[in-house]
């Protein structure tokens, strides 16, 4: 059985999948427009291991839209975006990221979790490439699906600067 991992790479924008031989996939991604950072309401992309800790969506529509971690029963369009200008869009799947190292990404004041870091879709029309996100890792939907149906939780994800 290969062993999978994520690599999310700050710098470039770019998100790899690979197993012990082979790049298997490369995204583009949006991270924190805030930068990198660890810290609880600093709106940044946390650094370090990290590990798929849930995976939220599966079957759902491209472009469905989740508030909570929960389906709303709405699919995203720019009609919706234009009622509802105050949402940060989490469309199509969450995959949710724990932290792995105490005292930089997991527990107290900078767990990767309970700061609700996600990889996940949103509108087709952001930007990838460049940082954006309130800190969670952005995908285009397409890419966002099926990166979810190659991955499991328990898949390390390394987030480097």
């Amino acid at each position: 059985m290969t062993t999978l991992h994520i690599v999310v790479d700050l710098q470039t924008q770019t998100l790899t999948l690979s197993d012990e031989e082979t790049l298997r996939r490369r995204y583009p991604i949006s991270s924190a427009r805030n930068g990198a950072g660890e810290r609880m309401g600093s709106g940044c992309t946390p650094r370090g291991r990290h590990v798929i800790r849930a995976m939220i969506g599966r079957a759902l529509p491209l472009g469905s839209v989740l508030v909570g971690r929960r389906p709303t029963g709405e699919i995203y369009s720019p009609a919706l975006a234009r009622e509802r200008p105050d949402r940060d869009w989490i469309l199509s799947r969450i995959i949710w990221l724990s932290g792995c190292e105490p005292g930089r990404n997991r527990f107290g004041q900078v767990d990767t979790m309970r700061r609700y870091i996600y990889i996940h879709g949103c509108p087709d029309s952001e930007p990838m490439g460049i940082p954006a996100s309130l800190g969670c890792i952005r995908m285009r939907n397409a890419d966002i699906i099926e990166l979810f149906d190659l991955v499991a939780p328990g898949v390390p994800v390394d987030i480097w600067e």
